[in-house]
């Protein structure tokens, strides 16, 4: 697969499991849901479980948004502020967004599609470390034909 065709390739549920590396040597882990949901013509991207951080866990969630645009996949933060974008039909894209005086650059790989992986790398004055995401779909039968037989759009509800 060359990368995803389409935005709704990523509708649906996946296991989220996430390791963050700190440049101390610690390491801290999110397990849990990632849920995919339409909304209109974007995805609402909610993320749901524990994070395990310096022996202590807690339930964490993170929402996003993502839109399709000239054949490229735009990330917003929850409040519609642009966070990245990249391209679709691309394995391997790669971007960054800075956040002075903090860098936060990803790479993801949709190779092994329907799993994919994001990588991000965030420098700052205050943080440094390596987080990998890993998505996995609990239906990827599902995932697999949606993306084959590309009968999601835009308009549909």
């Amino acid at each position: 697969m060359p990368g995803l065709p389409s935005l709704w390739a990523l509708e649906g549920t996946w296991r989220l499991d996430r390791t963050i590396r700190h440049e101390t040597g610690e390491t801290d882990r999110f397990t849990g849901t990632c849920v995919f949901q339409r909304s209109g013509t974007r995805l609402l991207q909610d993320e749901t479980g524990t994070l395990e951080t310096g022996g202590a866990s807690f339930e964490a969630t993170r929402r996003y948004v993502w839109a399709e645009s000239n054949g490229r996949l735009d990330v917003y933060f929850d409040d519609m502020r642009p966070f990245h974008s990249i391209p679709l039909n691309t394995e391997a894209p790669e971007t960054v967004h800075l956040c002075d005086p903090d860098r936060y650059q990803v790479a993801y790989d949709f190779g092994r599609w329907p799993e994919w992986r994001a990588t991000w790398r965030v420098e700052g004055p205050r943080k440094s470390y390596t987080m990998q995401s890993v998505y996995q779909p609990s239906d990827p039968a599902a995932h697999l034909a949606v993306t084959h037989a590309g009968v999601h759009n835009a308009t549909k509800d």
